[in-house]
């Protein structure tokens, strides 16, 4: 396994590219348990301040969202719907910006993830933003860190042939930012949420 992180200036590209250029890299996250990992499959891209959905709307600054005035390849987690899901900070500091990472293909310790969601077939082991945190044993304790080294890396795979772009999901009460094209995963990967 190459668990060499992707380096800074990775994080410095702009949010919308680097949602899509974060599609087949490896998600990594070691715990007592052991190493867990998938392919990032499907990401979502949030504009921060210009961005209804996202939760830096307006430069929105809570303890919740402080991380995500600080530099990019910083760790954003929360908690919704009893979920905690991931995201990468992206954009400059001050710019409040962030990609939710919402599927992933599992590649290391699979029988880590099978245990972490039992009764559960393959293909829903990590297609969702709560599933993959579950099965990869991301938890709120990840808030803060950085991309750039264990516990939680973001590491290098390989460059998908296809990529689609649409909607986001489950952002309705958002007006037009609902419509906004932010949503892009690998074309035909089954491990895409829907």
């Amino acid at each position: 396994m190459k668990d060499t992180p992707m380096p800074p200036t990775f994080y410095e590209q702009p949010t919308l590219e680097l949602a899509k250029s974060l599609l087949g890299c490896v998600l990594v996250k070691e715990t007592e348990e052991g190493i867990a990992s998938g392919y990032i499959v499907e990401t979502e891209a949030y504009m921060g301040p210009i961005d209804r959905a996202a939760h830096s709307y307006g430069n929105r600054r809570t303890k919740r969202t402080e991380v995500m005035f600080h530099e990019a390849g910083r760790i954003y987690t929360y908690v919704m719907h009893t979920h905690c899901l991931v995201n990468v900070v992206s954009g400059e500091r001050e710019k409040p910006e962030a990609i939710l990472i919402r599927a992933v293909e599992p590649l290391h310790g699979q029988e880590l993830m099978e245990a972490r969601r039992p009764g559960h077939v393959k293909k829903n082991w990590t297609n969702g933003p709560g599933k993959l945190t579950k099965a990869l044993g991301i938890t709120m304790e990840d808030y803060g860190g950085s991309y750039l080294q264990p516990p939680l890396m973001i590491t290098e795979g390989y460059q998908p042939e296809n990529i689609s772009a649409g909607k986001r999901i489950g952002i309705d009460n958002t007006g037009e930012a609902r419509d906004y094209p932010w949503r892009f995963w690998i074309s035909g990967n089954p491990f895409v949420s829907r």
